[in-house]
């Protein structure tokens, strides 16, 4: 039996037609019609009720429909498989927040274009919900975005660690002299923090509420660059993946506040539709890029004061 053969049968079941077969198929209906017939003859047995218009599947082939529909996914994957040990081709469409792009995304696109020359590539940025939820439409075959170890992610999609992050609170060099605070001790200092929607700053707010706290807020801007500008002149508080501090231009004008009782990790994560596609050695190499940067020491630039 032929695999067209069994696509046609199945065709016809679904579509409850047909005309309507054909045209999903993109064939005519004499050849639906004997596609059908064909697969019929190969398994021994009549599949359709032909007594009624449109024809029916009868009760076997309301069975046979079911296994054909399984054989023609197994079918898929397998040619998946064999593709996704080819050079992927096309369109790769990945998702990266603007803090772990900032970081890597020029280097990772220059290495990919490298690998993978007859691939083009679409960058899309957002918070890390959103490209989420972007995925899991399909609008993007990937995403890397930062989440806490114990994210739960939506049905039919996988995730990998791909590091951890820890984040720091800073301030002005010497403006914040003491050992350790409190949150609630920095609440007239104020904040530079990203715009509403943000992970850190979700974070730092639910961390806020549960000690009963608000955080007062004194710039919302995005960017890292200008945000550790505008706290090294003293325009509040930041908060900032580590790495990020300390490959920063703002350095030498920046002190890291510890902070008692708020020391924040965030994971490094790669999300992905659970079945593999065509662009899965480009996702790949998405991620082992990412997972290197951030592994990799900070360039020396300076020193950062813990106070």
């Amino acid at each position: 039996m032929k695999i067209d053969d069994i696509s046609a049968f199945v065709a016809v079941v679904r579509n409850q037609s047909v005309s309507a077969a054909a045209e999903s198929l993109r064939l005519t209906q004499s050849a639906i019609t004997r596609r059908v017939q064909n697969f019929e003859q190969d398994l021994g047995v009549e599949l359709l009720d032909r007594s009624v218009k449109p024809p029916r599947p009868n009760a076997t082939g309301k069975r046979v429909f079911e296994q054909c529909s399984k054989v023609l996914l197994e079918v898929d994957r397998l040619r998946d498989l064999v593709q996704n040990d080819q050079a992927p081709t096309g369109v790769f469409r990945i998702g990266v927040i603007q803090t772990v792009g900032d970081m890597v995304l020029l280097d990772t696109l220059q290495r990919l274009n490298a690998a993978f020359p007859g691939l083009h590539t679409e960058v899309a940025s957002g918070w890390g919900a959103q490209l989420l939820e972007r995925v899991a439409n399909a609008e993007i075959d990937a995403a890397v975005a930062l989440f806490p170890a114990t994210k739960v992610l939506p049905e039919g999609l996988v995730g990998r660690a791909l590091g951890r992050l820890e984040l720091v609170v800073v301030a002005k060099k010497g403006s914040m002299p003491r050992r350790s605070y409190k949150l609630r001790e920095l609440y007239d200092v104020g904040w530079v923090l990203n715009p509403d929607g943000c992970g850190f700053r979700a974070g730092l707010a639910r961390t806020l509420a549960q000690q009963g706290l608000s955080f007062k807020l004194n710039l919302e801007t995005f960017g890292t660059d200008l945000q550790l500008g505008l706290v090294a002149n003293g325009a509040g508080l930041g908060l900032m993946p580590l790495p990020i501090l300390e490959r920063s231009r703002h350095l030498a004008q920046l002190d890291i506040i510890n902070v008692s009782d708020f020391k924040p990790l965030l994971d490094i994560w790669l999300i992905q539709a659970q079945l593999p596609g065509p662009v899965q050695h480009a996702i790949d190499f998405v991620a082992q890029a990412v997972a290197e940067a951030f592994a990799a020491p900070a360039p020396a630039l300076g020193k950062v004061r813990v106070v």
